[in-house]
């Protein structure tokens, strides 16, 4: 008994050590998920300084800095983060979308194919599938944009830009009357696109000249 207090004298620092990062850790989500990146950004780094191998820190981090736009920045620390975790679906996805705001296609779809591939229904797949199809129409893919849009709404069904863009794809694969129907749905969500109502017109009178 009498080597109790002693034990926790010893072990008291090493556990508020502990809380402290597991706080820093919580802080830095919070004040990412209220839309403080920079912030967020902050705390991390400094947790990456004081344990460089938490996992977490680097995931936080990398969110914050593609919402800043600092895609760079951000692939440098998700690279260093899939070192610690090679399959890390949170990582793999970060990664696909830092390629994709770089515009280096090819390498943002293996990354999204990966993330399918390791987290065939986690949180991010809805946005996965529309990064996907976003790329098939920037190479003039439309078929392909088509599949991978239908699927991101079928995720994510209350998203008109979504409905506006799979009507896109469609309009540009020559499926008009598809096309006309999703931008229909789209407009019905939200009826202030313009991009969905000049498309629905466009459609329209496409059929009417057949």
């Amino acid at each position: 008994m009498r080597f109790f207090p002693c034990l926790c004298f010893f072990l008291l620092p090493v556990f508020f050590v502990h809380a402290q990062r597991v706080s820093q850790v919580q802080d830095a989500l919070g004040e990412y998920r209220n839309g403080s990146y920079e912030e967020a950004a902050r705390i991390c780094k400094v947790e990456i300084d004081a344990n460089p191998n938490n996992l977490e820190s680097y995931v936080v981090l990398c969110w914050s800095l593609v919402n800043l736009g600092r895609y760079e920045e951000s692939r440098t620390f998700a690279l260093a983060g899939r070192n610690i975790s090679r399959y890390d679906p949170r990582i793999v996805e970060i990664l696909g979308e830092v390629y994709y705001f770089q515009g280096r296609n090819d390498e943002a779809l293996q990354y999204f194919q990966e993330y399918i591939n390791l987290s065939p229904q986690g949180g991010r797949i809805n946005t996965v599938y529309y990064f996907i199809g976003e790329i098939f129409i920037r190479q003039g893919r439309y078929r392909r944009a088509d599949i991978a849009l239908s699927t991101a709404v079928y995720y994510m069904p209350r998203n008109a830009l979504w409905w506006a863009r799979l009507a896109y794809a469609r309009e540009n694969a020559g499926e008009y009357q598809q096309a006309a129907s999703a931008y229909e749905q789209a407009l019905t969500l939200n009826n202030n696109l313009p991009d969905a109502r000049k498309g629905l017109e466009r459609v329209r009178a496409q059929m009417a000249n057949r």
